[in-house]
């Protein structure tokens, strides 16, 4: 087997120092002598010398190496037939690791038959027999709105009679439909003659090349002439034909008809995939435009891959320009042809023109693709977000965290969990804060990263490939210290800030933190605003269950030996807690029994020795605009809750040492006076609540 290698190797080598320094193409031939790779060169030596010479990072290219067997090779005079040779090659043997053209199909064309009295038609044969075909057009409406106005314009016969002369002196032939309703001029008959009709063709061949400008100043010299014999009924058809051609040039011209016969490329590049925009500009107008897809083997570059698209273009269309407008400096040269870079003006504005296509055909393509195999999308946002970060790996497993609080109260913290960029909802998290007193934000971050991770590390728990904060630095910092500093994790961080209006606004990265662009309306950007409202959404939804199950809390819940179903009895029994608390021990006893009936009396009567009634004076609340005042000794003891919404709400409120804990309301709803509302215009529900507890 090494003796094989080393004689296929000394072989090549031998080709390869025996390969002019002329242009040309090669082609390497696998141990079975089937085409794998064909290439094309300004220099044969030196291009393929450099397969043999060097290390290649590429693996791809690496595994082609390793299969080439054999070396053939085409010499040219210039690189521009190595380019058009190259393109035919690849297009005959389909090498295994060239660039495969995906629009391949064969679209339609307008043909001008090579008859006696041509016909005007749209085929997708190309049928070598005189005739002359215009396209082909990848857009069909386009074909259809040229198809449309040409006959609107010209009477040409729809019909596949011979009309040769002998047939027609013959009168072999009879009128049809089209000829009595005025869409023939009945050429079959002898009633319109060849020089008329030709002319009508010569004038149709200038549409179908763009050259609208030609058949308008025609129709504007006959139209004139007409008018001047004092033929305005003629003039008049003739002005109709002359509209309609303006209108047409209206719609199509997109640039000065100075810029004439110019092709316009443009390419836009993914991980496997190369898209190429295509336009040809005839007297200002769009006459073509065609995008299509490379499908890339050996990460080719973008200039490669363009110049393989100029000449398949070109090749395709016909096209003689001898000006081509590109996005970039493209090292190609061909014969009488001049490539531009435009920076301003109206070629500039083609140029941009192209570059919006072939982004909306990607656009297009990845949403296909995307419909086909959902996971496809998932797998190129996260590559997106670890090459946005400088990420080691791709981040299947995110985490992101944020609290929730009232000035400290109810405090309370979120975990959101989205695997391959998608929401993992079983493994979302809640945590009630336990160790931080009042509103701290950064501690309570600190406490259930801690929480978190310390308890993941103790059951061997998967650790997530990115962790995200739903704040801006000193959120990232916090984690970074509980993280790094104490946990000792290897886990990257990043921050998601928000402007004055609470969205979205920047994601951070690194240490100390860097703003990394990321364009709106990008689906990534979508992506990172989705994880920062789930993860408020979650956060805020268990901060309002938690307030709303203290807010409702009952007297009767910290009672030992009185569950719900007591607790049921009993109110069910008594009505209210207020009645509960006016009743005997015995009548208690009777739905709880006398060992629960003792315990609930002993613990309201320790509660009645915590309780004052209220002071005439306290701080007071009015929902929703939250005003705050002190209330007079003219207003009895009430504090605002539940205006108008039917719902009962309380509030914590602190007033010289007392301590609002109930929010049940037994007295009757009466209006608030208090001075704020009376400005709003709003007088205002409120209920009577008679009791604080002591602070």
């Amino acid at each position: 087997m090494e003796k094989e290698e080393i004689t296929t190797n000394d072989y090549l080598k031998g080709i390869v120092l025996n390969l002019p320094d002329s242009p040309g193409i090669y082609q390497y031939l696998n141990s079975e002598g089937t085409i794998i790779y064909v290439g094309k060169a300004k220099n044969l030596k030196r291009r393929v010398s450099s397969y043999f010479n060097r290390e290649h990072p590429n693996g791809k290219t690496r595994l082609l190496v390793s299969k080439i067997a054999d070396i053939r090779y085409i010499v040219v005079k210039t690189e521009e037939d190595a380019l058009l040779l190259e393109n035919n090659l690849i297009k005959k043997y389909k090498p295994r690791y060239n660039v495969l053209l995906k629009d391949d199909k064969t679209y339609p064309s307008i043909c001008v038959s090579n008859e006696y009295f041509p016909r005007i038609f749209k085929t997708r044969k190309i049928i070598r027999n005189g005739s002359s075909y215009y396209g082909p057009y990848s857009h069909m409406p386009s074909m259809l709105a040229v198809m449309d106005l040409i006959k609107k314009l010209y009477p040409i016969r729809t019909c596949k009679l011979n009309l040769s002369p002998e047939n027609i002196r013959a009168g072999k032939f009879n009128v049809c439909l089209e000829y009595h309703i005025k869409n023939c001029k009945g050429p079959c008959i002898g009633q319109q003659s060849h020089e008329e009709y030709m002319k009508n063709i010569g004038e149709i061949k200038d549409i179908l090349k763009g050259d609208t400008q030609i058949v308008s100043d025609l129709l504007m010299e006959e139209m004139q002439a007409l008018a001047a014999e004092m033929k305005f009924e003629e003039a008049q058809k003739i002005k109709e034909k002359y509209d309609l051609i303006e209108n047409y040039r209206s719609k199509s011209e997109v640039v000065n008809s100075i810029i004439h016969n110019v092709d316009v490329f443009s390419i836009e590049m993914e991980e496997n995939s190369a898209y190429i925009n295509y336009l040809h500009i005839t007297n200002g107008c769009i006459n073509q435009a065609f995008t299509f897809e490379y499908k890339k083997r050996l990460n080719e570059t973008k200039e490669e891959l363009l110049q393989l698209g100029i000449i398949e273009m070109r090749e395709r269309y016909k096209s003689t320009s001898r000006e081509i407008i590109v996005p970039f400096e493209v090292d190609m040269e061909m014969n009488n042809v001049t490539f531009t870079v435009p920076q301003r003006g109206e070629k500039k504005h083609l140029l941009d023109l192209s570059v919006m296509n072939v982004k909306q055909y990607k656009v297009d393509r990845l949403k296909q693709a995307e419909k086909l195999n959902p996971e496809q999308r998932s797998v190129r946002l996260m590559k997106e977000i670890q090459e946005q970060l400088h990420m080691k790996k791709m981040p299947n497993h995110i985490e992101c965290f944020d609290n929730s609080n009232i000035q400290g109260s109810d405090a309370v913290a979120a975990c959101v969990v989205f695997k391959k960029a998608k929401p993992s909802k079983k493994d979302y998290r809640k945590y009630i804060i336990k160790t931080v007193t009042g509103p701290d934000d950064y501690a309570s971050m600190k406490e259930v990263v801690r929480r978190r991770y310390s308890r993941a590390i103790e059951e061997g728990s998967p650790l997530p490939d990115l962790i995200i904060t739903d704040g801006g630095k000193g959120q990232m910092e916090v984690v970074r210290e509980v993280i790094e500093d104490e946990l000792h994790l290897d886990i990257p961080i990043a921050g998601l800030a928000k402007d004055r209006k609470h969205r979205t606004s920047e994601l951070l990265y690194s240490f100390p933190p860097l703003t990394i662009g990321v364009k709106q309306s990008t689906p990534l950007f979508h992506l990172l605003e989705n994880i920062q409202n789930e993860v408020h959404r979650f956060a805020i939804t268990f901060h309002r269950d938690k307030r709303s199950k203290s807010q409702v809390a009952s007297a009767l819940d910290n009672i030992k030996g009185i569950g719900e179903k007591r607790k049921t009895a009993l109110l069910k029994t008594f009505k209210s807690v207020s009645r509960i608390k006016q009743a005997s021990l015995e009548e208690i006893a009777a739905v709880v029994g006398e060992a629960a009936a003792k315990k609930y009396q002993k613990k309201t009567s320790q509660n009645k020795r915590d309780f004052l009634p209220l002071h005439t004076s306290i701080a007071r609340i009015c929902r929703p605009h939250n005003c705050q005042a002190k209330r007079s000794a003219m207003f009895p003891p009430t504090i605002v809750g539940g205006h108008n919404t039917g719902k009962r709400q309380a509030f914590s409120i602190i007033n010289k040492g007392y301590k609002y804990e109930s929010s049940y309301s037994t007295s009757k709803p009466r209006l608030c006076y208090h001075r704020r509302c009376m400005q709003i215009g709003d007088k205002r529900r409120i209920h009577d609540i008679g009791w604080y507890r002591r602070s």
